[in-house]
């Protein structure tokens, strides 16, 4: 990206040159000014003309070809999947600009040089100046909650906040825009005279599986993407099943079931079921997107051998770790009364439930999905699910999550 002189101060620009040590969840801030990365404007009648010429000439010219460096704006870049996903563009030579909240846990991210935007997503016009330049834009960012006391912050995050980036990007004239949904927004299989069939991108989803606010934010963002792609905007949608691996500082809910495991704090399991998919394989699909992915399309990002049930997973888990797999399955009832129970007290202590009831209600479904499509169009890499919790419990052990 060509340089620009520009006043960078820490904490109210939204620009800064990210060195490789932040282990320590330490921010190294070692930008000048003429570190930052912009696409002069062309000085000509008006900055919105100058806008839209540069945004055809990189249409015209500047179209993502596979092997071909390009300039990246990431959101959520210090999530799960946002921080491998840097990881994966660096290491294909590509430029990154993450855009983060400030203050944000970059723990993920170390080792990575790139470059960083701070700021929110209710800012159109900061987003607008940050993507300026940028050639491909990922927007993985979301607000996650089973539960809160108030769903409008959420909502403002997923929907308006979608909106905004997604436009920003349009108008930054990205020509690819990769959009991170969930395998949420797709119908859940039933099951037919016992057999379960894993179902794929075609599938309505119910208004009963639309369970909890999560869900519903990011199926109206979905449906965000799909009319800027109807207008015309380079928008490809994925949709990543449950993602496990390496790297999952916080960690995701995912995540804390391998650490809850291997710290014997799992006494019992419900009988769910989840596609298990190697979180590099996630981040990887997100660059096939841009890289084949057909505008207005979605994609599963998951795995084909990756439906288990909640026991199946357990027992791989015992094979990996050594540790016992617990028996007690909870009969659903009990766990619904459970979660009423917990969120009633949560409401008095303020202090979020154990087991939201969305989560509950989740979990009385097989959650599996068929990525053939991922896999055929993008050619999306399928490491085996149990490497990838093999993977994840090395992770979470060197890093000190659980004893060895």
């Amino acid at each position: 990206m060509p340089s620009q002189a520009r006043n960078c101060r820490v904490n109210s620009s939204p620009f800064q040159r990210h060195g490789v040590d932040v282990s320590n969840g330490r921010r190294v801030r070692v930008a000048s000014a003429q570190e930052i990365e912009l696409v002069p404007r062309r000085r000509i009648s008006s900055h919105r003309t100058a806008d839209l010429l540069r945004i055809e000439l990189k249409r015209r010219n500047g179209l993502s070809i596979r092997g071909r460096h390009m300039n990246c704006f990431v959101t959520g870049a210090a999530g799960f999947i946002g921080a491998n996903l840097v990881r994966e563009l660096r290491a294909r030579g590509h430029s990154v600009r993450a855009w983060v909240r400030p203050h944000s846990d970059l723990r993920g991210l170390s080792g990575i040089d790139f470059e960083c935007a701070e700021g929110d997503l209710s800012d159109p016009v900061r987003l607008l100046e940050a993507m300026r330049g940028c050639d491909w834009c990922f927007h993985v960012a979301a607000s996650y909650h089973l539960w809160l006391r108030d769903y409008a912050p959420m909502y403002a995050s997923n929907v308006a906040g979608t909106r905004h980036v997604l436009q920003a990007a349009r108008d930054a004239g990205c020509s690819k825009i990769v959009y991170t949904s969930t395998v949420g927004c797709i119908g859940l299989p039933r099951p037919v005279h016992g057999t379960i069939t894993p179902t794929d991108e075609s599938s309505p989803v119910s208004k009963a599986q639309m369970s909890n606010h999560y869900k519903r934010s990011k199926w109206q963002a979905e449906q965000v993407a799909r009319e800027m792609a109807e207008s015309g905007a380079p928008v490809i949608i994925v949709n990543p099943s449950a993602p496990v691996g390496p790297g999952d500082v916080k960690p995701t809910p995912t995540g804390k079931v391998i650490v809850d495991f291997l710290k014997r704090r799992l006494p019992a399991y419900l009988d769910t079921g989840l596609n298990w998919v190697h979180v590099q394989d996630v981040a990887i699909g997100h660059i096939l997107a841009a890289e084949h992915g057909r505008a207005g399309e979605r994609y599963i990002l998951g795995n084909a051998q990756g439906n288990w049930t909640m026991k199946q997973t357990l027992l791989v888990l015992q094979d990996i770790t050594g540790v016992p797999a617990p028996r007690f399955r909870v009969p659903y009832r009990i766990a619904w009364i459970a979660a009423h129970v917990d969120e009633a007290l949560a409401r008095f202590t303020d202090r979020p439930p154990k087991a939201p009831l969305a989560g509950v209600r989740m979990a009385r479904y097989k959650m599996f999905f068929n990525p053939a499509k991922a896999i055929r169009e993008l050619g999306l890499p399928q490491t085996p699910p149990k490497q990838a919790f093999s993977d994840a419990v090395n992770w979470f052990r060197e890093h000190g999550y659980a004893e060895r």
